[in-house]
């Protein structure tokens, strides 16, 4: 006689699945019992804190809001004016390979930038003027001059 093909473990997975579908037909009747008999069971209200609750909100709570004083979007920010010229030193420069790192005075950032964005002559720790353009890598110094 050969022996069952069906093993502890499938048996066990099958008694499982059985139990869970029957869990789910009884929740099923059970959410089909429970319908409101009237409109207002079905009415839901939300208080002033985003809660939904069963009970309407107290009208001597109520405040009333000027249309004109809703702002639809986000506020307009304040144009600053910001100093597009950065200054800093320059920390590593390789003249043969044409690039080289800034470092700016007072943040301590490095920023790339190529002989082709020079627009003069630069050495090592040379004190440098800059301004910063959007680069494939991040931010690159470009109108490099010594000042």
């Amino acid at each position: 006689m050969g022996k069952s093909q069906e093993t502890f473990n499938k048996r066990e997975k099958e008694k499982k699945r059985a139990k869970k579908r029957q869990e789910k037909l009884a929740k099923k009747e059970e959410q089909r019992g429970k319908k409101p008999s009237s409109f207002e069971e079905m009415i839901s209200y939300v208080d002033e804190y985003g809660n939904v609750t069963d009970t309407p909100p107290d009208p001597a709570k109520k405040t009333k809001i000027k249309a004109e004083d809703i702002e639809i979007g986000v506020s307009k920010r304040e144009e600053e004016d910001v100093d597009p010229v950065h200054l800093g030193k320059v920390d590593f420069f390789n003249d043969e390979k044409g690039f080289g790192f800034i470092r700016e005075n007072g943040t301590n950032e490095k920023y790339f930038f190529h002989v082709s964005s020079l627009t003069e002559e630069v050495g090592e720790n040379d004190k440098v003027s800059f301004e910063l353009e959007k680069g494939a890598k991040g931010l690159n110094a470009v109108k490099v001059k010594k000042g």
